[in-house]
């Protein structure tokens, strides 16, 4: 799974000429699955727990994370297929994004995952699958890249055997 976040001062999302979410201070982040990912993908998404804020009392740059700010900052997910692609020559391919009938249950249930861990109301989504336009003004700029592969624990070997280790690995490769 990746993520892309960003510290926002507002974003807001738009499909057919409808906003369907809107915030102001926040992060807004993007969601790309791979084809590969499981459950434990979606729990290393700790993006509520990155310091991306500077404490409300220290000052001190990057000291505070969102899910412990003093300030309920909103957070809007946007699922994003395109985080995987790749080009092929001068054409796009999404081949080890996940297929729409399954990220689209898989994406449901990383929702419903941050409203659990966050403020449940201040979780915004998009809509999946569909054609949006994503507004936002970027605070710093601040912008990370979150890839939950660089944690897999377990993958498979080129002859099938199970590999364990607590090194990095890239989406089965050790």
């Amino acid at each position: 799974m990746r993520a892309i976040v960003q510290r926002v001062l507002s974003a807001s999302v738009e499909v057919e000429g409808r906003l369907v979410s809107e915030i102001g201070p926040g992060l807004l982040v993007f969601i790309g699955i791979h084809e590969s990912d499981v459950e434990a993908d979606a729990d290393y998404m700790k993006v509520l727990n990155m310091r991306l804020f500077p404490g409300e009392k220290s000052g001190k740059a990057w000291d505070q994370s969102q899910k412990f700010a003093l300030i309920s900052f909103a957070i809007p997910l946007v699922s994003q297929f395109t985080l995987y692609g790749i080009l092929k020559g001068n054409k796009p391919d999404f081949h080890v994004a996940m297929s729409p009938d399954k990220a689209k249950e898989f994406y449901a249930s990383l929702v419903k995952k941050f409203r659990k861990s966050y403020t449940a109301d201040i979780v915004k989504d998009g809509i999946f699958g569909a054609m949006m336009k994503v507004n936002l003004v970027n605070d710093g700029p601040v912008t990370l890249q979150l890839d939950s592969s660089q944690t897999r624990c377990i993958s498979l070997k080129a002859d099938g055997d199970v590999w364990n280790s607590n090194e990095t690995v890239e989406h089965g490769k050790p």
